[in-house]
This record gives structure tokens, sequence and C-alpha cells, in this order.
């Protein structure tokens, strides 16, 4: 593949340089603002080369394979004139939302979707520095117990050691300056909003002896969680916005940071963080819920209603929950139970995928199903969702319905991985170690079950042939 020649064409076929506002990838996708959405090409999008499909959702979402994505979106910044993951911030945004009230957009423009997308597009950026951090600290941590700690003075392991450190113990300000920057504030106040929930015993605030006003209690940083820091960022841009509208022109370079930092520290301590610890602890004891309470029927039900989310493009907001269940400091120390349960929506709709493979006979049918099959085993289930199984209805129930089994298993197995970032059967590489067969077994169950149900109950070959004539 000539990266170059696939960005240029990309970007001929989206309106150009002049039609992007912000852009963004993670880890299958290219991530597009545009200003004008009626000037993207979509059918001439779908054909060029490694394009999987093409989503339109809050942004227009271009799918790509893992690795790949990297390069064609690096080399389509540089086309751009944006850096990558940047937002044109002199755009009119009552232009913008007139301009994006298109009939093409109004099935997934939602409050709740759009607000959703914006949650994601904050965590989206730190996937990769994630995914790192998580692999070296659930490596690291099974060579410290087999080896008895034997490589605690060495300098060239701690350093490492250090690298997934410095990524979780910061990620508060990363969170807070990305949330800021995402809801039109300044990035570097966000991240002082952020700095807020870091446990550094030099902060001033945790001095001996300082007592909190209502509560009367010491001040703790890791009470909030990294919820504490998503909500003071997107705090501080409001406050930031809010005062730049009354402050004189004269006074606003000195003054509007001022308040924004002030006003928004007490109300980030007094406010924000208790709702934060409120929040977090919903959705422990929610997943808990789920997980310990309902046991397999819990992993039934969250398997099976995953691939609706991922049908919306909703399924990054998840992506928070996913940080906090792989913090080494959060309540599951490090391990994400509810990843691999995840995991197995995909492989629902990989056996259903075959069995419409196997029992139509509908040719242009099954030349889709043959090509989207593989990079769906590997994790990339957008073309198998949006080129075959969802536009026909049934098979998109029915791999849902599967995929609920996987859920089951990866369950009884206690199945957790020490990272994210891929699925399918990439997901090897980021299980437990010890745990990589009972994976599997897990995806190799809900392979079954969803070519079952589908080959008995999802294959109606008079809707095939009206879809694919």
């Amino acid at each position: 593949m000539n990266v170059e020649q696939v960005a240029t064409e990309l970007l001929n076929n989206v309106g150009g340089s002049n039609n992007i506002k912000s852009n963004a990838n993670c880890m299958t996708r290219l991530r597009l603002g545009l200003k004008n959405p009626e000037l993207a090409n979509i059918e001439k999008l779908k054909k060029i080369d490694g394009v999987l499909g093409v989503v339109e959702a809050d942004t227009l979402q271009i799918i790509f394979g893992p690795g790949i994505i990297t390069k064609v979106a690096q080399a389509f910044a540089e086309l751009s004139h944006l850096p990558l993951g940047s937002i044109d911030e002199t755009i009119d945004v009552e232009n913008l939302t007139k301009i994006n009230k298109s009939a093409n957009k109004q099935k997934h423009d939602k409050p709740l979707q759009r607000f959703l997308q914006k949650i994601a597009n904050i965590f989206i950026p730190l996937l990769p520095g994630i995914i790192a951090a998580g692999m070296i600290n659930g490596i690291t941590n099974i060579i410290n117990v087999s080896t008895g700690n034997a490589f605690a003075m060495a300098w060239w392991y701690q350093c490492i050691r250090t690298m997934s450190w410095g990524l979780f113990t910061f990620l508060p300000i990363f969170v807070g300056m990305n949330a800021a920057k995402e809801f039109k504030g300044s990035p570097i106040l966000g991240a002082i909003a952020g700095a807020m929930y870091v446990s550094v015993p030099s902060m001033p605030l945790l001095t001996k002896g300082i007592l909190l006003p209502l509560v009367n209690k010491a001040y703790s940083t890791g009470i909030g969680g990294l919820l504490a820091a998503l909500f003071g960022g997107i705090l501080f841009a409001y406050l930031e916005r809010t005062i730049r509208k009354f402050m004189p022109d004269f006074l606003d370079t000195f003054l509007t940071p001022l308040l924004t930092v002030i006003i928004g520290g007490f109300l980030a301590l007094l406010i924000i963080q208790p709702l934060g610890e409120l929040i977090t602890g919903s959705i422990f004891t929610t997943l808990n819920f789920f997980y310990e309470k309902l046991g397999v029927l819990g992993g039934y039900l969250l398997s099976a209603g995953f691939l609706p989310l991922v049908s919306v493009g909703l399924h990054q907001a998840l992506t928070p929950i996913h940080v906090l269940l792989n913090n080494p400091s959060g309540p599951t120390s490090g391990i994400n139970y509810l990843l691999p349960i995840l995991m197995t929506a995909g492989g629902g709709q990989v056996g259903a995928g075959l069995a419409l493979y196997l029992k139509t006979k509908n040719k242009k049918l099954k030349q889709i199903t043959r090509d989207s099959l593989p990079v769906g085993i590997l994790g990339i289930g957008e073309p198998l969702m949006y080129a075959v199984t969802l536009p026909l209805g049934k098979p998109f129930i029915t791999a849902c319905l599967g995929s609920g089994f996987g859920g089951i298993l990866a369950v009884l197995f206690h199945l957790g991985t020490v990272t994210q970032g891929v699925s399918g059967l990439f997901g090897l590489l980021i299980m437990v170690p010890g745990t990589q067969i009972q994976f599997v077994i897990a995806m190799l169950g809900a392979y079954l079950a969803g070519f079952v149900i589908t080959w008995f109950f999802g294959v109606d070959e008079e809707r095939i042939n009206a879809i694919y004539n």
C-alpha cells in the first residue's frame, strides 16, 4: 500500500484540507471532524485501497486495519496541515452546529451520543501510552513474583518499570488536559485541574493537619479517581469560556486564567472530587453486580449487549472504564475482567458470518463475507457488522445472542487482561499470563454459538437477495 497516495485520496474525497476541523485515530479508525460533512464522497472513500468501511457518526470514521491506521493518519495529518489529534479552534461552533444538521447524521446525532463521543475523544489519544504501560506493568509483576524481585537494583529494569509508573501516576493530568481541549478550553488549565488528583507527597494540600471544610477530613487525591480529573478538566473549560465572555479584553490574558484556576480549584476540591468518588463507586458496584452477583447471566448480558454499542460507534465510551480497571492502584489491581467478556462479542459475529457464508447461495454476500471474516477473527469486526450482519438484521441479532455464550465462558474462566487496545485473537497478547488457552476456548464458544443460532434462525435468503441484488 502507498500510504501517501491513500492519504491524498482520503483528503480529496472529504472536501480538501479546508474542510477538516479535527483529526484523530484509534486502533482501527481515522476520525475526521468536517466543517461540511456533505462534501465527503462516502462511496469513493469506501473504494480507497485499505479502507475496510466508513461510519458516519459524530465524526466521519474511516476504518483501516491495526498498524496501517497509524501510518495513514500521520500521512493525512501532514497533508491536511493539522497536527494529528488537533482541533481547529477558530471554527465557529454555532455555524458548525447548523451545518451538521443534515439528514445523514440525524440517526446518530443525539445529545447523549454526542457527549459520550466527546468523552471517548478524550481517552483515545492516550491509548498508545495506556497499552504500553499496561503491558509493562503486567509483565514486570510476573517477573517480580517468579524471580523473587531479583531485579530490584537493576537500573535498566527499574527504568522500564518507571515508564509504567509515570503513565498511571500522572494520568489524571493527561486526562484533564485532553478534557479541557475537547470542551474548547485551554489544555494547560485542564492539566492543572488534573494535577489536583495526582498523588504526590509534596502537594501542599496534603500537609499534615490540614482538614477540608464540610467533611472535616484530610484531603485524599485518589478518592475521585480519573473521573474526577475528567470532570475537572471539563469544568475548567466551561469556567474559562464563561469568564472570558464578561472579561474586558485588556484584562483577559491575566485574569481569565487566574480566576479559572482559583474558582475551578475550589469547585474541583469540594464538589468534583466527591462526585467522581460517587460515580466511580457506582461503576464498580454495577460491574461487580454483573460479574459477581449475576455470574454467568451477567457475562451473557454484557457480551450480548456489546455489539449494539459498537454499531453506533459508542463502544469507545467504555474506554474510561477500561482505564479505571487497568489502573494498578485501582480496586482490581490493574486486572480488567470486563474486556475479555466484551471481546467475545466479536466471536459471535464471526460465527454468524461463517454460517452465512456456508449457507447462502448469494455470490455477492459470499464474497463480502469471505473478505470480512479474516479481519473479524483478528478483532476488526466493523466490516462484518456494517457490510454483512447489520444490513440483514437477523444475523446481527443472532450474532449478539451467540456472543453471550462466550461471555459466560469468560466469567467461568475468570479471564482478565493487563491492558487494552486489541481484540479478537490478538487478545492473547494482553491476557493475564496462564489464561491464554481459556481465552481461546471462550472465543471458540462464541464462534460456535453464533454459527449455530444464525444457521437455524438468521439466514433469510429472500432478504439477502434483496440487499445484495
